[in-house]
């Protein structure tokens, strides 16, 4: 039997790509998007912060002086992002997997607080959107920034699964390849999204948000397939 071939279009780590390994599938890493984080300043933050992804957390790990944030409250998207941020510190005290979901918890509960969103230049506007919505004290800043770094993958590879972890990697894949039989394996709901408005819909969703969990509905789909 032939092994199964999965693209990923991020660069796995280690642990993660071990995993591919175990199972003996055939992996290829491709980074489509390029992060760079931006200089900002720190005094124009309010009482809490909102993180929506881990590389807004990573941004701040660089700015001087960063360590005086961790006595705010903090509100984020993903596990990873509050396992992140305990890490250096922080109190997260709400975390959702989406950012719809935090949103609606903020303006139906938290209200009456002053917030800083930490984002991205491509980041979607659910977040901002309802807070300007419900008239809850919030300012933005743009800690980092997204490129799509778009790769021709060879007309001679052909791949069981493709891994997407964000709308700007669908983006960005899309600009030289197209997507025929390949099963599209997606981190969330808004990543699936991207690809729907091509009607693809061949695509399999994380129950959680996470790379890990990605890897393991690969493997449980294709073990599932094989027996």
């Amino acid at each position: 039997m032939s092994q199964t071939s999965i693209l990923s279009t991020k660069t796995l780590s280690a642990e993660q790509r071990q995993v591919f390994l175990d199972a003996n599938f055939d992996l290829l890493e491709q980074d489509f998007i390029e992060i760079k984080n931006n200089l900002f300043e720190l005094n124009t933050i309010n009482n809490n912060l909102i993180f929506s992804s881990q590389n807004a957390v990573l941004s701040l790990m660089e700015q001087n002086g960063w360590e005086v944030l961790k006595t705010k409250p903090v509100f984020c998207v993903g596990i990873k992002t509050k396992e992140l941020l305990e890490l250096h510190g922080f109190t997260v005290d709400v975390y959702l997997d989406y950012a719809s979901e935090l949103a609606e918890i903020i303006t139906l509960i938290y209200n009456k607080e002053s917030y800083t969103f930490l984002s991205g230049n491509l980041r979607k506007e659910t977040l901002p959107g309802a807070l300007k919505s419900a008239g809850i004290t919030f300012n933005e800043i743009e800690v980092y920034q997204t490129t799509l770094a778009p790769f021709k993958i060879s007309d001679q590879e052909n791949f069981d699964g493709i891994l997407f972890f964000s709308p700007s990697a669908v983006e960005s894949y899309l600009t030289n390849n197209k997507i025929k039989n390949e099963v599209c394996f997606c981190v969330g709901t808004t990543t699936a999204s991207a690809l729907q408005t091509t009607k693809i819909t061949n695509i399999v969703i994380a129950e959680t948000p996470t790379i890990e969990e990605v890897i393991l509905e690969v493997i449980e789909y294709y073990t599932t397939e094989s027996i």
